[in-house]
């Protein structure tokens, strides 16, 4: 309820100012330059407390952001998304400005995607619907499962998937919840299933992204959480990562091969490493207490090397180690991926899990058969025209 009042308060907003301005968050610009780019006081970040602070470090360079202005070019709100499940909502009330964090306000819409193989699966979903994301999430969902190398012309594809529908375009990545490619005229499907994992048609799960703890801990001193209502503070907050309590200098380890695109003070995370790896995927390393020689950005590191250690630099209140995990500008529960063996499922959960793929096969088979148009996702628009009593404003 509270997710759908933000936004009927926003669109009812709209009606009534200038102009609905649409930008980019910017690779490098952290929260404290937007206010002041924007003519914003600062006092929006330094009265929130340490939590809020260290949310708004977790804005992702790239993130689409509402700005609504009135007939004098002043503010009057602004949302900025962090993540996929809660945005950062600015607005002015009397003669001051106000943050809060509030669920996105988004509608879920189920698609089905059937087309013919002509060049490759990627190509071609983006041909049919223009959808990048769509394309890159169904390359992901096999992994390495599938040599698409050995596709032939005619081959087909269907998927079926959701996606997020906010201020009328898609937002965020689409769900493939199943698929199926034909190789050659044989066909490979996926599915997902417990607790997102995707599985083939036997109930063996599909290699994925798998990480190695970063840190030998004494305790998990908070969890990850999109969004959680605060029964005392009144509002939602968010922890977009794992805090694993360790003494002060406890070796920190790269959790997976990749290259370092981001090494040092990072907002409320103090010294920070982001690191990069294969499928678009990032690990993020906060709080720390310096980095181990050698250490900067562009080195590529290996899985389980140390890369830096436990401390409590930037809003801590104590040492420990924030690890965050992100594809793309979504926050993903490193605990999801954190294992050492592949799951296959059987006995009860096996015979389950086969009853509940026959009823998607058969919405597969259908989709075959029935090959309706894809939609096609419109370009992002920087500036929305609104309509204002007797005349239009860009």
């Amino acid at each position: 309820m509270r997710r759908l009042v933000c936004l009927v308060l926003f669109i009812s907003s709209c009606l009534n100012a200038a102009y609905l301005e649409e930008s980019v968050w910017k690779n490098g610009e952290t929260f404290l330059d937007f206010l002041s780019k924007n003519s914003l006081p600062s006092s929006i970040y330094y009265d929130l407390d340490g939590k809020d602070k260290e949310l708004a470090t977790e804005i992702i360079a790239g993130t689409k952001f509402q700005i609504l202005r009135d007939d004098n070019d002043k503010i009057e709100q602004v949302l900025i998304p962090v993540g996929e499940e809660i945005e950062l909502h600015i607005e002015k009330s009397a003669d001051k400005y106000i943050l809060t964090t509030t669920p996105i306000a988004y509608q879920t819409k189920e698609e089905t995607l059937t087309i013919d193989i002509k060049t490759s699966p990627y190509q071609d979903i983006i041909d049919a619907t223009h959808n990048y994301l769509l394309a890159h999430e169904f390359i992901q969902s096999y992994k390495k499962s599938v040599n698409f190398k050995y596709l032939r012309k005619g081959d087909k594809l269907v998927i079926l998937y959701t996606k997020k529908i906010r201020l009328g375009q898609q937002f965020g990545s689409p769900t493939i919840e199943a698929s199926m490619v034909e190789v050659r005229g044989e066909r490979h499907y996926v599915f997902l299933y417990n607790k997102n994992r995707y599985y083939d048609a036997h109930g063996r799960e599909v290699e994925g992204f798998f990480l190695s703890l970063p840190v030998h801990y004494t305790r998990i001193s908070d969890r990850f959480t999109y969004k959680r209502w605060h029964p005392i503070l009144h509002r939602y907050r968010a922890h977009l990562g794992i805090d694993y309590a360790a003494p002060r200098g406890t070796p920190v380890k790269a959790a997976r091969a990749g290259r370092i695109i981001f090494a040092g003070r990072k907002g409320g995370y103090g010294n920070t490493i982001i690191i990069a790896h294969e499928g678009g995927y990032k690990t993020l390393y906060g709080h720390l207490k310096k980095f181990k020689r050698g250490i900067k950005r562009g080195k590529h590191v290996k899985k389980g090397q140390v890369v830096a250690y436990v401390g409590s630099t930037g809003l801590s209140t104590g040492p420990h180690l924030h690890f965050g995990l992100y594809r793309g500008s979504l926050a993903i529960n490193p605990d999801s991926a954190i294992k050492l063996v592949k799951s296959v499922l059987s006995g009860k959960k096996k015979e389950d899990f086969l009853k509940y793929t026959a009823k998607v096969k058969e919405n597969i088979n259908l989709a075959l058969t029935s090959h309706k148009e894809p939609p096609k996702e419109k370009k992002f628009d920087y500036i929305v025209r609104l309509q204002m009593k007797d005349k239009f404003v860009e």
